[in-house]
């Protein structure tokens, strides 16, 4: 029997990529916004396109039904949705996160010749023995749309990426993970990645 995972809907976010991705890696997944549903889900993705303000605000009350699930189901945060996992972002002043993953959402530097948004493909320097990239090679190419970036602890990191600066690409606390990229439209490497995390939530 497939388990329960649920895709967190806010009002943000590109839902249906995401469930499809879920869906190839051989997960049946829902989209809700019901908190009972999450509440009881197996394993959550809470995904998110554009801002930090915005994405925390939309959020709401679901806030509190994410903090308390995250004590015993796998998460995995996507995009916005890692950034949100963070402690606090200065993205259109100073605003908190879910304080899940110690560290903070900064802004990029535009830097000579790179610009901003960080968008397209780039690669992902993966810390060996981490069950979220099993079978996969320590640098593998994922697909980026960001204008910040997560700015964690080295003993949370547990993959980086080098744009304008080098920056965590994906974090890990516990049962959270989060991933800066898209892996639901990052090919095979997303896929497996998505895989990988269907085999933790089981």
């Amino acid at each position: 029997m497939k388990k329960k995972i649920v895709i967190i809907d806010y009002g943000l976010g590109n839902l249906r990529s995401v469930l499809r991705g879920l869906e190839r890696a051989g997960a049946a997944p829902a989209i809700t916004a019901d908190p009972e549903a999450i509440a009881s889900a197996d394993g959550i993705v809470l995904p998110g396109v554009g801002a930090f303000r915005d994405g925390m605000e939309m959020l709401g009350g679901l806030a509190d039904t994410v903090l308390a699930a995250a004590n015993e189901t796998p998460l995995l945060g996507i995009c916005l949705g890692m950034q949100m996992l963070m402690d606090r972002s200065e993205e259109h002043g100073i605003h908190r996160g879910l304080g899940l993953v110690p560290g903070d959402v900064k802004r990029f530097v535009p830097a000579a010749g790179e610009k901003v948004p960080h968008m397209g493909w780039n690669t992902i320097h993966i810390d060996p023995g981490t069950p979220l990239f099993d079978g996969l090679h320590e640098e593998e190419y994922v697909y980026f749309v960001h204008s910040y970036y997560a700015a964690a602890a080295p003993a949370n990191t547990i993959a980086s990426t080098t744009y304008i600066r080098p920056f965590a690409s994906a974090v890990n606390n516990g049962l959270t993970y989060g991933v800066q990229f898209h892996p639901e439209k990052s090919g095979a490497v997303g896929l497996k990645i998505l895989e990988n995390f269907i085999e933790r939530v089981c």
